[in-house]
């Protein structure tokens, strides 16, 4: 039995099929600031460590209102102020970029890629996944290209019967992409997408919010959110939250 294992790992190996569900993702030192990308908001990044891991795939999951949008505004943030080069893989081309600019995102530093998902296909579903499959090969050539400190891909609105129907090794090909790179790629959903694939996957929930009620201009004066840590493969606490106040361009 032993042998047979042996040989099988040594196979897998040779074919780099060695990672598997059950393999742990490397270590990550928190003190190495290359290993991680700063979300941008201090109480947050302090419960992560240091921010999100890169070379791994990682979640936002949140309901509409729960705060996701502003998040990956904040993210962006961040990762253009810090020199790097992000993209952001639109699925429904709903990126507001007046809002984007005006929640710190240096468009100059952007790549934005617009998808067409429909919202309510009717009886054409076949035509959500067409796009989605799009906006997924769309992605695997962006982090394909390497040079990118973040990229997000968001699929929030996207109905979930589509995303659900996308093959479960998508989210493995794309993990294999990203190990070992400077990239930081979030995934943002309603519900988990990447499952065994995801290094980190936050939850965000919020409080009651009043659409209209705190805007100024373009933007939230501050939107209370909590976020917990419901799986983090590369960490050692498994679950951590933190709330913290962000800005949005909606209730999103």
């Amino acid at each position: 039995m032993a042998l047979a294992r042996a040989g099988l790992e040594s196979l897998l190996r040779a074919r780099q099929l060695d990672r598997t569900l059950t393999t742990a993702l490397p270590e990550i030192d928190p003190r190495d600031e290359s290993a991680l990308a700063p979300s941008g908001i201090t109480a947050l990044d302090a419960r992560l460590g240091g921010g999100f891991p890169r070379g791994q795939l990682s979640e936002l999951v949140g309901l509409r209102s729960s705060g996701r949008t502003s998040l990956q505004l904040q993210m962006l943030a961040a990762a253009t102020a810090r020199g790097e080069i992000a993209a952001i893989v639109d699925a429904l081309d709903m990126l507001d970029v007046a809002s984007a600019a005006s929640a710190g995102v240096d468009l100059e530093r952007l790549l934005w890629i617009r998808g067409h998902v429909v919202s309510n296909p009717g009886m054409c579903r076949d035509l959500n996944q067409r796009a989605l499959e799009q906006a997924i090969r769309a992605l695997t050539l962006v982090l394909q290209a390497g040079n990118f400190g973040l990229v997000v891909f968001d699929a929030a609105e996207a109905p979930a019967d589509a995303v659900r129907r996308l093959p479960f090794t998508t989210w493995l090909r794309l993990q294999r992409i990203i190990e070992g790179s400077p990239t930081a790629c979030v995934l943002v959903g309603t519900e988990p997408m990447a499952r065994s694939s995801a290094g980190l996957t936050l939850k965000l929930g919020s409080g009651n919010v009043e659409c209209g009620a705190r805007f100024q201009g373009r933007l939230f004066d501050g939107l209370d959110v909590q976020a917990r840590v419901v799986r983090a493969r590369a960490r050692e606490k498994e679950e951590a939250t933190a709330i913290f106040s962000t800005v949005a361009s909606d209730c999103a």
